[in-house]
């Protein structure tokens, strides 16, 4: 048994600054999607992202049964986007800007970037799952926007200059 708490591995894990992106898929015509910090790129050769949804999120299981995912990367002024995705039981693409990508997940307007995956697999890590996306397009829509990051609880934003 680990000698500390909940509390201390959060704090700890913390410490690591990372990147924010949404998550998103269509099954049956409807679109899905949720913020994701557990997102990292993990093979070249074949092209392969890794992205580890909450067990109990209610969009992943979406997004698993249609086979496919889009990784939106946000920019430092979405911070908005990331807010609604957070939130369970609400429209989160009512308002907003998005057209199909050639999986038919959703990609969302103004990010830095996205990554279209097929679901490649999927592995049980303790609360979380640990889904293989195998790309299968991608491109950076904004390059001279800077990311929305995460750390020790809160927002940020990378400057570049320092």
């Amino acid at each position: 048994m680990a000698d500390f708490d909940d509390r201390a591995f959060r704090a700890a894990l913390g410490q690591f600054c990372t990147g924010v992106v949404i998550a998103t898929g269509t099954l049956d015509g409807e679109p899905a999607g949720f913020a994701a910090q557990s997102f990292s790129s993990l093979s070249l050769d074949p092209p392969l992202v890794m992205l580890c949804p909450a067990k109990s999120s209610t969009s992943w299981p979406k997004l698993r049964d249609s086979g496919a995912f889009c990784i939106n990367i946000l920019g430092e002024d979405q911070r908005a986007v990331c807010d609604l995705f957070a939130q369970s039981g609400i429209d989160k693409f009512g308002g907003l800007d998005w057209r199909p990508g050639v999986t038919g997940s959703p990609v969302l307007s103004d990010v830095i970037a996205y990554i279209d995956c097929d679901l490649e697999q999927e592995h049980d890590a303790g609360d979380h799952t640990i889904a293989v996306g195998r790309v299968r397009d991608l491109q950076i829509v904004q390059p001279e926007q800077t990311p929305l990051l995460f750390f020790r609880g809160g927002y940020g934003r990378f400057d570049a200059t320092a």
